[in-house]
Formats: C-alpha cells, structure tokens, sequence
C-alpha cells in the first residue's frame, strides 16, 4: 500500500470517529436527560399514580362502591409500581430533550430544504402522541375498566331464610396489574397516533404513495381490525372505538400523502423536472408524419 493511499484512508476514517464521538455525547445527554427524568417522577410517583387511578375509581364510583384501592400482593410490588412510573415519566418529561439531541446529530448532514420538511414531523410525533395517550386515558380506560367491573357480582350470607348462598364476586385489584394494563392502553393508543406521521415522512421519501395506500385499503381494515382486538379488552365497543379512529387515521394520512404528492409535482413542475404524459414524443411524431 503506498502513502497516498494510507493517507486517504486516514482521511476517510476520520470523519467517522468524529461522527461517534459526536453521537456517543448525544446519547451520554439523553441518557443523563432520562434519568434526570426518572428521579424527577420518583419523587412524586405517588400523585402520580393516584392520577393513573382516575378512570378506575369513577368506574367503581358509578357502580356504587366508595372504596377504589388498590392492593399489593407481593411484598416488593409497592417499590415496582413506583419504578414503573418512574420509567415512563422520566421518558415522557425527557422526550423533548433527546428528540433535540436526535435532531442536533441529524441536521449537519441534512440540506436546508430536507431540514425545513423533517423538522415538522420531529414536532408532530411528540404531539400525536400525546394525544393518542390522552385518548386512551379519558375515554378508553372508563369505557375498559366499567366493562371489567360489571363481572362483579354481590354474595349472599347463607341463614335460615337463604337455603343456598352465593359466592360474592369483587374486584380486588393488584396495584402493579392495573398499572401495567393502563400503560399498555396509554403506549398502544400513543403508537397508534403515530400512523399519520409516518406514513406522511414515508410519502415524502416516495417510500409509499396516496394510490398505493388506496389500493391496500382493504388489507388495512384487516389489520386494524386484529390491532383492535390485540390492544382492547374484549369489549365490543371499545374494540369498535379503536378501529374506527385507526382507520379514520389511516384515511388522515393517505389525504396527507395526496397533499405530498401535489406539492412535489408543482415544485418539478415549476423547475421545469417534470414530464407530463401527454407530451409527444418527437420519435412518435416523425412515424405520424411518415
């Protein structure tokens, strides 16, 4: 191997260290960032948690019982409760951060065009999500946890008048149970909010198109529909509640697609890079005049 080619190796690797550098510092800072986040929600977890039960204790409320608590069956349970929701809400409050780290590694390589078209979508996910959560919390879990409630039923004291007593049914819940079932609801609703945004950077990206969306629109359906009966309790009308938001999302994001495409061709168009369909080939012409 002669100098010039060692050198040219020297150079080219070099760019690369510095990029893991560079990456090792971002990832160093969210890591930080998070368990900033973490200590943070540890100390307050039992606030949060009480606001986690909300939707349970409305539910028992309208069935008539005043005491909705909750308890723990093993005796470390209590520690991982408060760890839980530490993890969540040390990513929840740190997810602005690391996404600005993200951002910050990504950009340098990165065209002042493609910055201004990714930068809104590095906004809207946090944002989607968010809301997809917040629709899990208000109007799923209520509707989940009534359902799960109304399997209860009242026992009857075996006397003289009662020749046969029934086994009363009450609900007599594990507080890490609950938890981890409200965060599958608040994480796959948030996810599921993500579908516009990702199907609209992938259109822009010209991964996927507003006519292709359109023609597995069928096998979509089937796939919300198993989606819908993964992430639900088997209740028929919270099941019905997700597929009809997923899919009216999945009809959000083919119009976003649409609105990409229409862009892209009036931007080729006024550069003068597009070719339309109807222009005649000057070889075709020629045959014609023949």
């Amino acid at each position: 191997m002669t100098q010039i080619d060692h050198d040219e190796i020297e150079d080219s690797s070099a760019p690369l260290i510095e990029h893991l550098a560079e990456l090792r510092t971002r990832l160093m800072h969210s890591a930080l960032a998070f368990v900033l986040g973490m200590i943070i929600c540890f100390t307050v977890w039992n606030p949060i948690f009480n606001f986690l039960t909300h939707p349970l204790c409305d539910a028992m409320a309208a069935r008539g019982t005043a005491d909705c608590g909750l308890i723990l069956i093993k005796l470390q349970e209590g520690f991982f409760v408060a760890i839980s929701i530490s993890l969540m809400g040390g990513l929840m409050l740190s997810f602005p951060y690391i996404s600005y780290q993200m951002w910050r590694f990504v950009a340098p390589g990165l065209y002042k065009s493609e910055q201004g078209a990714f930068l809104p979508f590095l906004i809207a996910s946090p944002f989607m999500f968010f809301l997809g959560a917040s629709f899990a919390f208000y109007i799923v879990t209520p509707l989940a946890f009534d359902f799960f409630l109304g399997f209860q039923q009242p026992g009857t004291v075996l006397n003289e008048e009662v020749s046969n007593g029934t086994a009363g049914i009450a609900f007599q819940g594990s507080a890490q149970e609950y938890l981890n079932l409200t965060i599958k609801f608040i994480v796959a609703f948030g996810l599921c909010f993500q579908l516009p945004v990702l199907l609209t950077l992938m259109g822009k990206a010209g991964l996927v198109s507003a006519e292709g969306l359109g023609n597995v629109r069928k096998y979509a359906v089937v796939a919300i529909l198993v989606l819908a009966a993964l992430v639900t309790p088997p209740d028929v009308i919270t099941q019905v509640i997700l597929f009809v938001v997923v899919y009216g999302l999945y009809e959000i994001s083919i119009w976003l697609v649409r609105r990409v495409e229409t862009k892209r061709e009036a931007r080729l168009r006024a550069e003068g890079y597009y070719d339309d369909e109807d222009i005649e080939d000057p070889l075709m012409k020629d045959f014609d005049d023949k």
